[in-house]
């Protein structure tokens, strides 16, 4: 993990700043931004989006899946944790929160933007940086790919449908045609050109070894473009709530708090079970960090395509952004201080590592 990555929250809390002083400083700037945008879609925060989501997904290998039977108990956790439990908690903790606890602190109208914000975070597991955690906690690197890719297949039929009951019953509107486009656009699209590029990598390799050489040496090229991508999506979004974060700092405070007992319980809960079920720590520690981080860049594009930039949506998922990456660290050091409480392997693993491929996924 590069120091960049390292102190990406401050990173993004400058980002934050800069937004929130160029929005009050610039505001026609940032509205004509706004403008432009089709299908409730705007173009330069897709092409942003793009930029982060691509680099990540060409480090999916879906040819790993054919080996997901062999050391199921890590899989099973961290499927059920990410689609049976964490959407269904955080939107409990949204409308408990800001209908309940904070009702009398923020204004009704924002409650369910607020909600919807953490209903969107919530149902989109992570996709890349996963793949620091994983590092970080010596896990087993094929492993983790196994766990992304079927996360990310699963995503494509199960993030719209999640979503929508969610929305649903906390009586929030759900436009489907804007949500089903943006699914298309920053999950399928993406997926699609990420596996493409991987493909023509590998092949001109002529596979292999080698083939993953060359993958690994594209993404670390264009993984800049990613981190840029998010920064400016930050400066962006902040650019656009500059003038309500000024008049009501509050809500960033109150947003935090669901936001980091969704985190630590949902870690506790894959973490524990691991435990339980002697789960290795090499595969327990990474699928306990999945289902704990979220894919906030789907969850931004999400928000600003449903509910439009200067939405509560929106600056709820921002938000996530900034709180998850110093939760995450924490968790990772709790993981490696725990590790000896775990087995260093379990049944099958040799054979399963036998048939998976070599090398490992720098991220």
């Amino acid at each position: 993990m590069s120091v960049f990555d390292r102190y990406l929250s401050l990173w993004v809390a400058l980002c934050i700043v800069a937004g929130v002083t160029l929005g009050n400083l610039l505001p026609g700037l940032f509205q004509l931004v706004a403008g432009w945008e089709y299908a409730s879609v705007n173009l330069v925060v897709a092409v942003l989006i793009w930029a982060m989501v691509y680099p990540m997904m060409v480090a999916v290998d879906f040819a790993s899946l054919r080996h997901v039977h062999k050391r199921p108990k890590g899989l099973i956790i961290t499927l059920a944790v990410n689609w049976l439990i964490k959407p269904f908690t955080m939107a409990a903790l949204g409308v408990l929160f800001f209908e309940f606890v904070f009702a009398d602190l923020i204004d009704p109208a924002d409650a369910g933007q607020y909600i919807a914000g953490l209903i969107l975070l919530g149902a989109a597991p992570c996709t890349a940086m996963v793949f620091i955690w994983s590092q970080l906690t010596r896990g087993d690197a094929n492993y983790t790919l196994v766990q992304v890719s079927l996360n990310d297949i699963i995503m494509i039929f199960a993030f719209a449908p999640i979503v929508a009951l969610l929305l649903g019953v906390t009586d929030i509107d759900v436009p489907w045609e804007t949500l089903l486009l943006s699914v298309v656009l920053y999950v399928v699209i993406p997926l699609a050109a990420g596996a493409a590029t991987r493909a023509a990598l590998s092949g001109r390799a002529g596979g292999g070894a080698a083939g993953e050489i060359r993958v690994a040496r594209f993404t670390a090229a264009v993984k800049p473009f990613s981190i840029l991508g998010l920064l400016a999506t930050v400066v962006l979004l902040f650019g656009f709530q500059g003038h309500v974060i000024l008049e009501r700092p509050l809500p960033i405070a109150l947003i935090a708090v669901p936001l980091l007992i969704q985190s630590y319980g949902i870690f506790a809960v894959a973490y524990a079970a691991a435990w339980a079920w002697r789960v290795p720590h090499n595969v327990a520690a990474p699928c306990a960090l999945i289902g704990t981080s979220n894919f906030f860049e789907l969850a931004v594009a999400v928000a600003i395509g449903l509910f439009g930039l200067n939405s509560g949506a929106a600056l709820v998922t921002v938000v996530g952004v900034l709180v998850e990456v110093p939760v995450m660290l924490s968790l990772v050091a709790f993981a490696n201080r725990t590790r000896r409480h775990f087995p260093d392997a379990d049944e099958g693993a040799a054979a399963a590592a036998s048939h998976l491929p070599a090398g490992e996924v720098r991220r």
